[in-house]
């Protein structure tokens, strides 16, 4: 997580039904927790959409424990920093109705 959250620009962090966290500090001390707590869930994510504009890119997504139907949406806020993409801001809160994982598409014709 240290790698992948921006350096120099401000960040925060909005986890589902939790408060804003601002600050580079308060936003990987929150992840160390989620990630240490060793949970009984696999949390994937599905459907995930790029958008980059010059130096700034949002990731949308849903997420999901495992192969169950998506209960979360989330967006992911990147800058390029130092020539490396890095996270400034992450935001995941509940769906309204759960989302049943889509079938793959196929590629081929």
């Amino acid at each position: 997580m240290s790698e992948l959250w921006a350096r120099v620009a401000t960040v925060a962090c909005l986890h589902p039904g939790a408060r804003l966290l601002s600050g580079r500090n308060a936003v990987l001390a929150s992840f160390r927790e989620i990630l240490a707590a060793a949970p009984a869930w696999k949390m994937v994510a599905r459907d995930a959409a790029a958008h980059v504009f010059g130096g700034t890119a949002f990731v949308t997504c849903l997420e999901a424990n495992g192969e169950q139907p998506a209960h979360l949406a989330a967006t992911n806020v990147f800058v390029l920093e130092d020539g490396r993409w890095r996270m400034v801001h992450h935001h995941a809160g509940p769906l309204s109705v759960p989302e049943p994982r889509r079938a793959p598409t196929s590629m081929v014709n």
